[in-house]
């Protein structure tokens, strides 16, 4: 199916409202889409659909029909792969592919694997992301590229808190305030919780606003990661500030399980699904904020 640059438009002038439900709407697919296959991770997936519906609903410059390339328009790359559920159910959504190709998820043959790859083709990836770690340093590499291009779009990357403990995260920070790659917009999923438990007893990350500006980065912060419109402004915000020397860090306070109540304020809905009982205990949550499915 080919959609063209007037539908992607059609997307973009979706009201505030329309993209609440949207938000709603990509929930119920997550949770579907991993109790389908009794696999996946719907915690931080939940966590993060604001952030995913603002960014290709509101603030990201892009086209369609997908093209791997990109000039001319913004990209994004996940870091912490793991959250695909959110992100197919996005790239569908917004019409990167048909809808029904989410009942695929984690499937044998499916281009919707639970990490997403590249070699199957499935619009709106470019890059691999199951290994943790590597997203903000594959993100500087397109920045620069468009930089050496003449391209003056945006690269936007989501990267989980738990990952930053591993020590390449640390690496592309330096190199990015080094280098004044001021093209890109890094968002952290500040949501304080990983597979073994709260990232503050796995691994502490401090202060880490005040690292972050050490490495010589802008740091702009949200406390509200799962309010849309909080989550439109900062992305906005952030936008204003590239351009002037240095690349923008967000750290964005969410929710792991955001709209489901028993998988909130826990780290034990990070890789497990729900079973039957729970999914209609979910889906009859959900049906309360946006009654109808489409």
């Amino acid at each position: 199916m080919v959609f063209s640059q007037e539908s992607k438009s059609n997307i973009m002038s979706k009201s505030i409202e329309e993209l609440k439900s949207l938000s709603t709407q990509i929930r119920r697919d997550i949770l579907r889409m991993v109790h389908a296959v009794n696999s996946g991770h719907p915690g931080g997936s939940l966590g993060c659909t604001e952030y995913f519906v603002a960014l290709y609903g509101e603030v990201m410059n892009y086209k369609l029909p997908f093209t791997m390339e990109g000039k001319n328009e913004d990209l994004f790359f996940l870091s912490n792969g793991h959250i695909s559920p959110v992100f197919y159910s996005t790239l569908a959504r917004f019409d990167f592919f048909p809808v029904a190709e989410l009942a695929t998820f984690r499937k044998l043959n499916s281009r919707l694997q639970g990490h997403p790859t590249t070699h199957e083709g499935l619009p709106g990836i470019r890059v691999a992301s199951g290994s943790l770690g590597q997203g903000l340093s594959v993100a500087l590499g397109a920045a620069q590229g468009k930089k050496l291009a003449g391209d003056n779009s945006l690269v936007y990357t989501l990267q989980g808190d738990g990952e930053l403990q591993e020590g390449q995260n640390w690496e592309a920070f330096m190199y990015a305030a080094a280098k004044k790659v001021d093209n890109i917009i890094t968002t952290i999923d500040y949501n304080g919780r990983q597979i073994d438990g709260d990232t503050v007893d796995v691994l502490s990350l401090g202060d880490l606003r005040g690292k972050l500006e050490a490495f010589g980065w802008l740091v702009l912060e949200e406390k509200n990661g799962n309010d849309l419109e909080a989550v439109i402004g900062i992305l906005n915000r952030a936008k204003a500030e590239t351009g002037n020397g240095k690349p923008v860090a967000i750290l964005l306070h969410t929710e792991m399980g955001s709209g489901v109540d028993y998988m909130v304020g826990s780290h034990a809905w990070h890789g497990k699904a729900p079973n039957d009982e729970q999914l209609e205990s979910a889906i009859k949550q959900l049906y309360l904020e946006a009654p109808a499915d489409y």
